[in-house]
């Protein structure tokens, strides 16, 4: 069950896999990810929300365009689209709350660094994709 249509949350969607995100909707897609898929991954909680289209979304753009380092791996989920799988997601992001739109970032299914909504609401996107090239120069390789 989905508290949005997929007409609605395909757009927002479709800004994270045009630049590379792999969409995981159940959540053994999410379980399967994080066991097997070894390196970074960068986890995208996103939203409905404006936060997310005005800030969250663009970024995560920017900062991959940006940065010398990136994470191995992209995947994304939708909260309110793809219940059971953010449900699955924020397994690997506890102990911090549920928080959407957020940006995980984990290294063989390990949380490394977590941005939570609160991080991101008021925030330009330039001030938050900078913040995101630091974390990746720390952390990928």
């Amino acid at each position: 069950m989905s508290m949005y249509s997929e007409e609605m949350v395909r757009p927002f969607r479709t800004e994270l896999t045009e630049i590379g995100f792999e969409e995981l909707k159940t959540p053994e897609a999410v379980e399967n990810h994080m066991n097997e898929k070894k390196g970074t991954t960068l986890l995208f909680i996103n939203s409905v929300c404006g936060c997310a289209a005005r800030s969250a979304r663009p970024a995560v753009a920017i900062a991959l365009d940006n940065s010398s380092k990136k994470p191995d791996h992209l995947v994304t989920v939708f909260a309110g689209a793809d219940i059971e799988a953010t449900k699955k997601a924020r397994e690997y992001t506890l102990p911090f709350p549920p928080s959407s739109p957020s940006i995980a970032l984990l290294r063989d299914g390990e949380l490394l660094h977590f941005i939570e909504r609160h991080h991101i609401e008021g925030r330009p996107a330039e001030v938050i994709a900078g913040h995101l090239v630091q974390v990746f120069e720390e952390f990928c390789y």
